[in-house]
């Protein structure tokens, strides 16, 4: 049985009624913690709170914690009260503690990115000695970087996923589906999903985005001078190999967020809308601190930190006790026949990048496999 937090919170407790009852202090914790060098907001709490992403909101509702997002190694957090944090003198030569492992989400938060459209961007039209791959020192030639000048800097990215929907209002659910796209960024062809690309309409079809995976970074050395139609790009990075085909974008100085503080999603979603897409570096699953992509992003509430709930969608079964042999096919059933199975739960996740339609999360922990097509929904829902 859960024990509640200590009576000496009861004042406390007045200004966070609102999470008392959802976030309890485990009943074998100590006094005190004192903050250690690679703690995450998320292994902390979830030491000594039965809810590990209610930790942040619980401080936010206590003014007299300074600021809750600034803790460090070193720090003594009084868990007898929840709302202190005993904080060591002199200045600090180490980051505060963030809600996810840095060294586990950084290479997805430098490397891939969602957009609505690429076609427009400069691309690798050719290599250095039309060699078919390219990698640091050596030299690309670029299409579409008409103006561009000797040190500027851009990241060479590629097309891999074509991320869609089809708005399912009148069944239960949508359908989310991810195409592989060839050099070009085109569509290859997939014979599993054939028929439904050919015979789906526009009607209710919805583009969430195109995944871009950074491949290396250049600088421009010579601009498209004199009767030469390109610009040259030398690669400056050792990371993946470039070849025709790739796009390019300016460089951007961190474009992205290095603080992520759990909380639950700030309004229901409908069933069915948020879902995982993708599994990165895997084809349909995934454990704990593997990185999935969900639809659904800014657009629909989700920010950086938001916490989901990942479920196994219960499949819809035949009766067969009431409804016939059981050497019968499935597929001859009609849906009356047929019995829907609960969700079944399988981790928790957080969100670590947003972009408009589209986010990545990092999966925090699970009991079972995070798959493709998990359902998500709010951190304490029941089922």
């Amino acid at each position: 049985m859960q024990k509640p937090i200590r009576a000496v919170m009861t004042a406390a407790l007045l200004t966070i009624a609102t999470y008392a009852m959802a976030a309890e202090v485990r009943g074998d914790h100590p006094d005190t913690y004192v903050v250690q060098k690679g703690d995450t907001l998320w292994d902390i709490a979830g030491r000594f709170l039965e809810k590990p992403w209610l930790w942040p909101e619980i401080w936010q509702a206590n003014p007299q914690v300074a600021n809750p997002h600034l803790i460090y190694p070193g720090d003594v957090l009084s868990l007898a009260y929840l709302d202190r944090v005993t904080v060591a003198e002199g200045p600090r030569e180490v980051a505060p503690v963030t809600g996810v492992p840095l060294s586990e989400v950084e290479p997805f938060l430098k490397d891939l990115r969602v957009v609505d459209q690429f076609e427009q961007l400069p691309y690798v039209v050719s290599l250095e000695t039309e060699r078919l791959r390219a990698s640091k020192g050596q030299v690309a030639y670029i299409e579409g970087l008409e103006n561009a000048q000797p040190g500027q800097r851009y990241q060479v990215v590629r097309p891999t996923q074509r991320y869609t929907r089809l708005d399912r209002d009148s069944a239960c659910c949508d359908i989310f589906h991810k195409d592989d796209l060839d050099f070009r960024g085109k569509r290859t062809v997939d014979f599993e999903q054939f028929w439904t690309n050919a015979t789906v309409s526009d009607d209710g079809h919805e583009l969430l985005g195109y995944e871009l995976m950074q491949q290396n970074t250049g600088t421009v050395t010579r601009g498209e001078v004199g009767d030469i139609e390109v610009t040259t790009l030398l690669l400056d990075d050792s990371g993946r190999e470039v070849r025709v085909g790739d796009r390019l974008i300016p460089v951007e100085a961190q474009p992205y967020d290095l603080q992520f503080f759990p909380h639950p999603p700030k309004q229901q979603l409908d069933y069915g809308r948020a879902r995982i897409m993708a599994v990165a570096d895997m084809l349909t699953t995934g454990g704990p601190r593997d990185v999935v992509a969900i639809s659904v992003g800014a657009r629909d509430g989700v920010d950086n930190g938001t916490v989901f709930s990942s479920w196994q969608v219960g499949n819809a079964v035949v009766d067969r006790v009431e409804n016939g042999p059981w050497d019968r096919s499935e597929d001859t059933f009609g849906r009356n026949a047929k019995v829907r199975l609960p969700d079944e739960f399988a981790g928790h996740l957080m969100v670590f990048r947003t972009f408009d339609k589209v986010s990545y999360a990092l999966v925090m922990d699970a009991i079972k496999p995070v798959q493709v097509g998990h359902e998500l929904k709010h951190p304490d829902a029941p089922y």
